[in-house]
């Protein structure tokens, strides 16, 4: 059997390693840590696979929290045991790929993109290519695409601060620095980031303006997320912006960040978003699900930014 170790920080300082065997890992948290999500934690002391192969083992609950799966999002507690398996082996590479992607505004630190609907944010264990980051990685590198294997090159990483739904469109920041990124990360943990979706939904909402509150937790059996009586709090508000014969059109605001939590609250209400089949929207050819606005500090610290996608046309 093939063993290997696995480098980690000092045991001294935030946590202390129970166990390693060849491909699962158990720590435990034996003080509280500052910036304690999971996933986060995952990214620091596991170097050997990449984040994005860490995302998709979160995804697909293959993390456990005190012999309980819990999702990227999750703060660790001290005494909390973590338990993951992992793959050496896994294929985890990211391609850079020549596809066409709509910027926004571009400095050295920060690239603001335009999402088209349809197109998955970051490569997964079934899908590899044709992703945003396959894109970002070809656009920030083309040209020294032939240094790309080159370890001493100056290559830059696209750092994922938030994501979108595959079916979602709209605006999206990435970080082009390690520093950008710690930044942004921080700025969006500290709610300092306002985002604003538009979204037509089934039906005529009644009241011009509200906030819905319902918790939403994963049902493991059924491999969804949903409104959860024990789940975790989530809040979202919404103005009515137009009514039509049979859908409103709605400004969303996201308070806080739950998993698919805009499509399941608005059916939570009795209006699920058109297209969103999987929450019992009705049939459309896309998820009429819009980041329309998206304000937030530049990681400098000197400028306020405020970014505005139109409304698709086809969402009328």
């Amino acid at each position: 059997m093939r063993t290997f170790k696995m480098s980690v920080l000092p045991l001294s300082s935030q946590f202390s390693v129970k166990f390693i065997v060849p491909t699962k890992l158990t720590f435990q948290i034996s003080e509280t840590i500052r910036k304690n999500r999971l996933d986060n934690f995952l990214f620091e002391e596991i170097k050997a696979v990449s984040k994005m192969y860490l995302r998709e083992l979160l995804k697909n609950d293959e993390c456990t929290i005190n012999n309980k799966p819990e999702q990227g999002g999750y703060h660790l507690q001290k005494g909390d045991i973590v338990e993951i398996e992992i793959n050496l082996n896994a294929d985890t590479a990211m391609k850079p790929e020549a596809i066409p992607i709509k910027i926004v505004f571009e400095d050295a630190e920060i690239i603001v993109i335009d999402k088209p609907s349809g197109m998955l944010v970051h490569p997964t264990l079934g899908q590899k290519s044709g992703t945003l980051l396959n894109a970002l990685s070809y656009y920030l590198n083309h040209e020294n695409q032939s240094e790309i294997q080159n370890p001493k090159s100056e290559i830059v990483r696209p750092g994922l601060v938030h994501r979108l739904d595959r079916q979602t469109s709209g605006l999206m920041i990435i970080a082009k620095t390690s520093r950008a990124h710690r930044v942004l990360c921080d700025h969006f943990q500290r709610k300092l980031v306002e985002k604003r979706y538009l979204a037509t939904v089934g039906g005529i909402v009644e009241k011009d303006c509200g906030t819905i509150n319902a918790p939403i937790g994963h049902f493991a059996e059924e491999k969804r997320w949903g409104v959860k009586a024990d789940g975790k709090t989530a809040e979202t508000r919404f103005r009515v912006l137009q009514r039509f014969t049979d859908k409103t059109l709605l400004e969303l605001e996201p308070v806080t960040g739950r998993t698919n939590q805009l499509r399941i609250h608005c059916t939570s209400i009795g209006h699920p978003i058109v297209g969103d089949n999987l929450h019992g929207g009705r049939e459309f050819s896309r998820l009429c699900l819009h980041a329309a606005k998206l304000t937030f500090w530049h990681p400098n610290g000197d400028n306020r930014l405020e970014f505005e996608s139109d409304l698709p046309k086809e969402f009328g």
